[in-house]
């Protein structure tokens, strides 16, 4: 029962991974982001990177460091997620 939760819960934190990076190029294309994909990822994506912004500015104006430290964060809430999933079904 773990592994197909656990399996499940790492898909989902991999897609999303995934949408975050396609998000983070689109901004490298003209207009990308005004697309119907672009606004759908954003609005999936948009609200968990926000809470980095509001912490890390920018460098020099143009390099966002905040996607950087989101994809770190992320992580850590992956595993703690893994590791309280260890707790419920194998304890």
């Amino acid at each position: 029962m773990y592994s197909l939760i656990a399996d499940i819960v790492g898909t989902l934190f991999m897609v999303y991974y995934y949408l975050m990076l396609a998000y983070i190029l689109m901004s490298w294309f003209p207009n990308a982001r005004e697309s119907s994909i672009g606004q759908f990822i954003g609005r999936l994506v948009d609200p968990y990177l926000a809470i980095f912004r509001r912490f890390i500015p920018p460098l020099g104006g143009m390099l966002d460091l905040s996607p950087i430290v989101a994809f770190i964060a992320l992580r850590f809430i992956q595993s703690g997620v893994d590791y309280l999933l260890r707790l419920l079904f194998l304890a």
